[in-house]
């Protein structure tokens, strides 16, 4: 057996500073250090946190008034922006600066009056921040899309004045397709400046295209909850190739494989490398002989924290 590992793969530089900003703070302030949803999804990396005495709560009201909260890595609606105001809290914000992109090219669209397409998958956290961008009050009009024929159904008020946006962790293909079908249908529609696809999904998904041409069957290190991960899986399947997405190494079925077996590993934005080491260590016991890793695009992207976090490391702020 054989196994092929996809470069890049894993943390993100978005991912990366939304833990650190959540480690700081529990450094600086000490615990408890509340987080509205999971700063990822991922379970290692919750668990994790929530050993340091990090506590993940769903709402608002469950924050003391006073104590401090990370907004995660998918962002927030503004009404939690000022809910936190109107309850005394101390905001730490973990938004992917790519996220806060999309944030605010709804909110130029909503300041020039435009309805607004959100390209996306409907219950996502980061969705769900995204729709509540724009102020009701402004009178326009958001819709979500999440396929081809969801275009076909949509209808808008004025076709003349409508832009588009698109959640930060879809496939690059499927997108490119409902895209498509949105300027076909409507000829004047304006989109970004510049992809709203993230860097680092759009790499780790032509990591695995070029991955998939070597490999017999692909591992997608990540969770359920993980749009970037399943997106992976998915463009595995598409390039046909048998794709599994695994939480960690004990969820590797030994049936998937053969003896002779060519195997390829990536893992989702939000899995840390230490479930990839795991993963190898379980395909060596199941008989893996070699891994080579296959590198695509280099990643040298990197985001500061917030400037209440940018002290040095272990300083109290007492």
């Amino acid at each position: 057996m054989q196994v092929k590992l996809a470069k890049p793969r894993s943390f993100c530089a978005g991912v990366v500073r939304a833990i650190e900003i959540v480690e700081r703070s529990l450094e600086i302030y000490g615990p408890p250090v509340y987080v509205l949803h999971e700063i990822v999804h991922n379970n290692y990396v919750v668990d994790a946190l929530r050993a340091k005495g990090a506590v993940f709560v769903e709402s608002m009201e469950s924050i003391p008034t006073g104590e401090k909260v990370v907004f995660s890595a998918h962002g927030v609606a503004k009404q939690r922006v000022n809910e936190a105001k109107e309850r005394g809290l101390q905001v730490l914000d973990a938004t992917c600066p790519l996220v806060t992109k999309v944030h605010l090219e709804v909110g130029k669209y909503a300041r020039e009056g435009k309805e607004v397409v959100l390209i996306g998958h409907q219950g996502h956290v980061e969705v769900i921040g995204t729709l509540g961008q724009y102020d009701t009050t402004e009178g326009g009009l958001m819709y979500l899309v999440q396929t081809v024929q969801d275009v076909d159904n949509l209808q808008v008020k004025d076709p003349s004045r409508l832009g588009y946006v698109t959640q930060t962790t879809l496939s690059v293909f499927d997108t490119e397709k409902i895209v498509k079908a949105l300027k076909k249908k409507y000829p004047l529609i304006t989109g970004p400046s510049s992809d709203d696809i993230c860097y680092a999904t759009q790499n780790r998904q032509q990591a695995v295209v070029k991955l998939a041409e070597e490999v017999d069957v692909l591992l997608v290190v990540g969770t359920e909850t993980s749009s970037n991960s399943n997106r992976l899986r998915e463009v595995g399947e598409q390039h046909g190739v048998k794709s599994y997405l695994i939480p960690g190494p004990e969820d590797i079925q030994p049936h998937w494989l053969s003896t002779d077996s060519v195997v390829g590993v990536t893992a989702g934005a939000s899995a840390p490398e230490i479930l990839v080491d795991g993963v190898l260590a379980r395909l060596r016991d199941l008989g893996a002989e070699s891994v080579t890793e296959i590198p695509a695009e280099n990643e040298r992207i990197t985001f500061p924290l917030p400037k209440p976090l940018r002290r040095v490391k272990g300083q109290s702020n007492h």
